[in-house]
């Protein structure tokens, strides 16, 4: 029983533990639920299923190759012996003949071409494969703007919340004057309305959020809830500089490899190939012409093939692998490039933003001063409800700034990582 009670305990806290997880998204989470359900994930396992399958069609060229063929002719002459000889009859073989036979084949050498073929779906899978790890990576950017744009929501709305405060503080004082006598309904009724507006400003607020959490539910294939919270991405405050190692760069390596295994194949088409084969059939006439009647016959032996059309093309093919990898040696030069500029722009951001954030720190300290002796002066009745909302609106404006340069702050750094292949 008490073992019956225990289970049922563990049970509940599991439940517990997930319906908490589950209000709650960290941005690597995001980035692996959005890589699982993904659509170019499925094209990931068919481009290995296709490169199995025609791997192991190639395989099956070393099998032995059974081969049926049949014909019925008819000739306008057929050979004939024009000597007579006392005694012997040579009857010429009859215009029309028939054939049936089969050969079976057994290759010994294809001068390697189907190792090169193999080699060749080899690269050309990994080629593909990495073609999808790019467009992969590329989602990650989409989940950043979501990401953070919840986010930015999330502490706008909180400064909204503090706003409110500070009118809801100023309607009260204004309450007592105008009941006092030493103030005006109108200014009370200025608060108000500021008032209204903030909660106008919540709705809106609300409804981006929820049209931003409503598309990251899409990339992510999971319905998340409306008070879905998003944990803050902890990054390195100093900026540690990285090497770049996007998945772009393992796929222009990989196309290079497809170029090179390609080259072996050119190689391997020149070669001869030798092969067993054992015919059999039965005809009219048989292997023996003379004998002009249906008859059994076989004949086995060693076959040699050796295409030498191909080399008139070898070095055209040759030369425009050569060229290919050029190409490719190119964008990926192109790509480093425009990568790092990116990321001294990125350098670059960081160092103002960071600025700027301790700059925003020291405005609102000063805004702070000067809405506290604003609100002082709303209560003794020195200053009017528009004054007192001028400098309340101020201080907003200034813990708006350093909460957008903060997240700025956070991409920036999040940007960075992921411009260099390390997010």
């Amino acid at each position: 029983m008490i073992k019956f009670w225990f289970n049922v305990g563990v049970l509940l806290l599991a439940i517990c533990v997930q319906a908490q997880d589950s209000s709650r998204l960290t941005l690597e989470q995001a980035y692996d639920l959005a890589r699982q359900h993904y659509p170019v994930i499925k094209q990931k396992d068919l481009v290995r299923q296709t490169a199995t399958l025609t791997i192991e069609n190639l395989s099956k060229g070393f099998l032995p190759q059974l081969t049926i063929s049949g014909q019925a002719t008819y000739q306008s002459d057929v050979t004939s012996v024009p000597v007579s000889i006392p005694g012997i009859k040579i009857d010429a073989p009859e215009k029309d003949q028939y054939k049936i036979q089969a050969e079976i084949s057994q290759l010994l050498y294809d001068g390697g071409n189907t190792a090169a073929q193999k080699n060749v779906q080899h690269a050309n899978a990994l080629v593909e494969d990495q073609k999808a790890e790019v467009e992969l990576y590329k989602v990650k950017d989409r989940i950043n703007q979501l990401y953070l744009g919840v986010l930015l929501v999330d502490e706008q709305l909180k400064q909204v919340e503090l706003v409110k405060k500070d009118i809801q503080l100023g309607i009260k004082r204004m309450e007592a004057q105008v009941k006092n006598g030493t103030a005006f309904r109108s200014s009370q009724l200025t608060l108000e309305a500021e008032l209204m507006k903030n909660d106008q400003r919540i709705i809106e607020l609300n409804a981006n959020r929820k049209g931003l959490v409503d598309v990251l539910s899409l990339f992510l294939n999971r319905s998340l809830p409306a008070n879905i919270q998003l944990e803050q991405p902890v990054m390195p405050a100093p900026l540690v500089k990285e090497t770049v190692v996007r998945p772009e760069l393992k796929l222009y390596n990989y196309q290079n490899e497809l170029y090179k295994v390609q080259n072996h194949l050119i190689s391997a088409r020149n070669r001869p190939r030798t092969s067993l084969f054992v015919q059999g059939g039965y005809g009219r006439p048989g292997l023996n012409m003379l004998k002009n009647e249906f008859d059994f016959f076989y004949i086995g032996g060693v076959r040699l093939n050796w295409n030498l059309g191909s080399l008139y093309t070898t070095r055209r093919e040759r030369e425009l692998l050569q060229v290919n990898q050029r190409v490719v040696d190119v964008q990926k030069e192109m790509f480093l490039l425009t990568t790092n500029t990116q990321l001294k722009q990125q350098e670059a951001e960081l160092e103002k933003l960071s600025r700027l954030i301790e700059s925003d720190q020291q405005i609102i300290a000063i805004r702070a001063q000067v809405k506290d002796a604003a609100n002082a002066q709303l209560s003794n009745g020195v200053i009017t409800a528009n004054d007192f909302l001028k400098e309340v609106n101020a201080e907003d404006q200034a813990r708006q700034s350093l909460i957008a340069h903060q997240l700025q702050l956070i991409q920036a750094r999040i940007n960075y990582r992921t411009l260099s292949g390390n997010q």
